[in-house]
């Protein structure tokens, strides 16, 4: 994508796509400094979107990224609902069908209420049946 046409996308932003955005880009700069390495950011498909993917030694790492500004209903983890859960689930497959053999794999949670953030490793298994 060119400059110009990066410059229009960000200028038509809504201010909760840029807060999101902020989000991630913050999870990007936090699971970097563990050792993780991104693979890709906003993968999107017919079924579902992974904010992103990474890479933990052998293991592909798909992360939701979530934000509340406050815990007063439930907190960012929370809005992982059972829904979201599946439509991860969905892109992830999606994702997967480029290897021959899938690596090992797991689902994060990144969530930052206000300015406290949390890390959930293996968050799909942690999630307690929503919705």
């Amino acid at each position: 994508m060119s400059l110009l046409a990066r410059i229009k996308t960000a200028a038509t932003r809504t201010s909760k796509q840029r807060s999101g955005a902020a989000a991630e880009d913050a999870a990007l700069t936090f699971l970097t400094a563990q050792g993780l390495t991104l693979v890709q950011r906003n993968f999107a498909c017919r079924g579902g979107e992974i904010d992103l993917i990474m890479q933990d030694s052998q293991t592909l790492v798909f992360v939701e990224v979530r934000q509340r500004s406050s815990t007063s209903h439930g907190g960012a983890a929370a809005s992982v609902t059972r829904t979201k859960q599946k439509r991860l689930i969905i892109a992830a497959q999606v994702f997967l069908q480029r290897y021959r053999m899938p690596p090992s794999c797991r689902f994060d949670v990144i969530a930052y209420d206000g300015a406290q953030r949390q890390w959930l490793k293996n968050a799909l298994e942690a999630m307690p049946d929503a919705d």
